[in-house]
């Protein structure tokens, strides 16, 4: 038995998580290449989506421009993807292929409340985004008067209080009594009952999916309309609500391109999707859905282009930069 207590069976080599402890699991060995190789992506991959979702929440918070309901609820997205780079990224990248838990029972145990509760408020935030965006379309004058930014703050707060409840109740039996789930040291396994993978699919994808998609039709049923009977003093004004609309409807078809892999994946495979590879995949390109939001406004959206150079030059601490103008220009 080598340090790291290897025992060769059959001409396998067969390593222990923790080696001095009886009770450790075992695991396979990669090629140290392969490692390295993964290690850089995911490291890559997650700075590159703190660093963007930064340069949203700041751009949002500062500039007096981008203080508007709809920008909160991006904010709030924003706040949501920048957890998943901080926290679920490198710990799902690592579940990948890292065949041992090194973060500790407590960890193991809050981790997956964690990706829960931002990965269902993030779909709570693309749905109020989908009804704000609806309105502002559908009935632009009033829409000053029936949604302002005290009113999506309240939406945002009630989303996250829903987002947390909810996922406790998904996951309450894993959370109060995670000892079920171990069956050695050094594994991390989450086993869902397949009647909460089949609540969760209802209340988390085709519920949403159906009310997203119907508002969407709405919008673009409107949108023609008003293109057709267009006021030319409004004409900037609706055509700055379409291309919201458009924006926010590409970030949503991403979202849920990204979500629905994952949730195929966890009806075929049932209760066995705790230690399965093929779920902590799905995990982690539902991940990545996070690296795309900022990309998507970033290539639709002119004031971010603008407010991310404006923060990389340090512009903002120059006086009064919270009032510079981010519209002078964009088409």
């Amino acid at each position: 038995m080598s340090n790291w207590g290897a025992t060769n069976t059959e001409n396998e080599t067969i390593q222990y998580c923790f080696p001095n402890n009886n009770l450790s699991c075992t695991k396979n060995v990669k090629p140290g290449a392969e490692y390295i190789i993964v290690y850089i992506f995911i490291s890559t991959i997650s700075v590159f989506t703190v660093f963007l979702n930064l340069l949203v929440i700041i751009s949002i918070a500062h500039f007096k421009q981008l203080h508007t309901p709809t920008n909160v609820l991006i904010f709030s997205l924003a706040v949501a993807d920048l957890i998943v780079g901080l926290i679920v990224m490198p710990v799902q990248g690592i579940k990948l292929i890292e065949p041992c838990w090194y973060f500790g029972e407590i960890f193991c145990s809050i981790f997956p409340y964690i990706l829960y509760v931002v990965t269902t408020a993030s779909l709570g935030n693309l749905i109020i985004i989908s009804v704000d965006r609806y309105i502002a379309v559908n009935d632009p004058l009033r829409y000053p008067s029936r949604v302002n930014i005290n009113r999506a703050v309240f939406s945002i707060v009630v989303n996250w209080v829903f987002s947390s409840i909810y996922s406790f109740f998904l996951l309450y039996e894993y959370l109060l009594y995670p000892e079920k789930n171990v069956t050695c040291i050094g594994k991390c396994v989450l086993f869902i009952k397949l009647g909460y993978i089949i609540t969760d699919v209802l209340v988390t994808l085709v519920t949403p999916c159906c009310l997203i998609i119907s508002l969407y039709l709405k919008i673009c049923l409107v949108a023609k309309h008003q293109a057709e009977h267009i006021n030319s003093l409004r004409d900037q004004k609706a055509k700055s609500e379409k291309k919201a609309a458009r924006t926010l409807g590409v970030v949503v078809m991403v979202y849920l391109l990204c979500w629905i892999p994952y949730y195929l994946a966890a009806l075929t495979l049932g209760q066995d999707t705790g230690d399965s590879f093929v779920i902590n995949l799905m995990y982690w390109i539902l991940c990545m859905n996070s690296c795309m939001n900022p990309l998507i406004y970033a290539m639709f959206y002119r004031w971010f282009r603008l407010s991310a150079k404006y923060i990389l030059t340090l512009k903002i601490f120059e006086p009064s930069s919270e009032y510079f103008n981010l519209f002078l220009e964009e088409k």
